[in-house]
């Protein structure tokens, strides 16, 4: 169930939280290159955003006729992004540095309580509703919630090669 692996997921990220300081989570491993602390960031801001893509399907038909481009087809096949670093609008080293632990902490925690909500509340599986995602056209609850899915674990490949840089530079301690 999509539900479960979003829980798996996001509750990674969570008890990884544990093995970093603030320092670590604000270090970036190269220059031009996000710290762990920056990724952590913007997995909150987007799942933040689709977790409100999956409400609005919820509550609305609209758009019900609308199709996911090709490209996207092919992510959900797969079930994961490629194995590529990818570049987007919100790349580069624009995205704020974490003030907290406890604020990446309850970041997560509310989102995951937010999604669980969410699917409790309703059956998101006859939900008809879809909305845009800015590249990909249009996606309905599941979707959106798969796309979450896959988004947080495709950072699991950047968040190793921070990991690798953060670890060797303090001994090779892991």
């Amino acid at each position: 169930m999509i539900l479960d692996r979003f829980n798996e997921t996001i509750d990674k990220w969570i008890d990884s939280l544990d093995n970093y300081t603030l320092e670590m989570l604000c270090r970036q491993p190269h220059a031009g290159s996000w710290s762990l602390g920056q990724v952590y960031v913007h997995i909150i801001e987007d799942t933040t955003w689709f977790a409100e893509q999956v409400r609005t399907c919820l509550l609305t038909p609209a758009n019900r006729e609308k199709e996911m481009h090709e490209n996207a087809r092919v992510l959900f096949r797969n079930n994961e992004f490629p194995d590529t670093q990818l570049t987007g609008p919100s790349t580069g080293v624009t995205m704020r540095q974490p003030e907290t632990r406890e604020e990446l902490l309850h970041g997560l925690t509310a989102i995951k309580d937010k999604v669980n909500q969410l699917y409790f509340a309703s059956d998101p599986s006859v939900s008809t509703g879809k909305t845009q995602h800015p590249g990909l056209q249009f996606f309905n609850a599941v979707e959106w919630l798969q796309f979450a899915e896959m988004h947080m674990r495709h950072h699991f490949r950047q968040k190793k090669r921070i990991d690798d840089k953060l670890f060797l530079d303090q001994g090779g301690k892991s």
